[in-house]
């Protein structure tokens, strides 16, 4: 899930006009950053909720570590977040962003080779894998465990792919729209297991009592943000900037361990 906002391009225009003062003579100077928006003064941001910690609601506002990401994106364009929660398939999909419904994407989403030629992703912001829960009187340990069995996965998701790709050939694949259904699934005996990313699967297990981590998978994922295929070069550069800023001032680690616990590893 992701948010950006509006149409603040004057203080990017003078911030970089003022790094190309600084700049040593005979370096011609960087060009003005220009982003254009969906809705002029706003960031309009497509994320899929609820995926806790990284997006969700709480008296009717969104918060979550994704959430604090792009508020900074916005702070530093001078505009209002505006998040628009999206299914999850058209923002993976390249549908919201390309037909022009937001601005940018940040939803816990994988950075693919797929993707990435529908989307244009920004530079990773998160490490990633998957992990299996099940319920605690499951004798189920690894994925083999499940062969003839049910196993749930978020339609469209990295979560599904594994699963697809390394699961037993007699077991069922049943994808769901989000992580709230998979966990309603599990508990009311539906599916037998169900994958998840592992950085939501702390808050899963809390939720749910009688559930239980059994597994977790080493998938090398990096999570990204997202534009418009070809289309806002601007935009990006800024969010680069800013997640750049952000992991060099100190701010990227205060924003891990408000919603993780712990700080980053580095």
């Amino acid at each position: 899930m992701l948010k950006l906002a509006g149409s603040a391009a004057g203080l990017v225009i003078l911030s970089a006009a003022l790094a190309g003062c600084g700049s040593a003579e005979g370096t011609p100077a960087a060009a003005p950053l220009n982003p254009q928006f969906v809705t002029a003064g706003s960031l309009t941001v497509c994320t899929d909720m609820p995926y806790e910690p990284f997006e969700s609601m709480k008296g009717g506002k969104p918060i979550g570590f994704d959430i604090d990401l792009i508020d900074a994106v916005a702070a530093r364009l001078k505009v209002k977040p505006v998040i628009v929660d999206t299914d999850f398939d058209a923002i993976q999909s390249g549908d919201s962003l390309n037909s022009a419904d937001c601005d940018v994407a940040i939803s816990a989403m994988t950075i693919t080779g797929e993707r990435a030629r529908v989307l244009d992703f920004s530079s990773p912001y998160f490490d990633a894998s998957q992990a299996m829960v099940v319920p605690k009187d499951s004798d189920v340990k690894t994925l083999e465990d499940l062969d003839g069995k049910k196993i749930g996965v978020q339609g469209g998701t990295t979560g599904e792919l594994y699963v697809t790709d390394n699961a037993p050939g007699d077991a069922e694949i049943v994808p769901f729209e989000d992580a709230s259904a998979m966990d309603v699934a599990l508990k009311g005996g539906e599916v037998d297991a169900a994958v998840y990313d592992n950085t939501v699967v702390g808050d899963v297990v809390a939720r749910n009592p009688g559930f239980q981590l059994a597994a977790e998978f080493d998938t090398g994922e990096q999570y990204g943000m997202a534009v418009k295929k070809n289309g806002s070069v601007d935009l990006l550069r800024t969010i680069n900037d800013v997640l750049a800023d952000l992991k060099s001032q100190g701010g990227y680690d205060e924003i891990y361990s408000k919603w993780f616990g712990v700080a980053p590893a580095n």
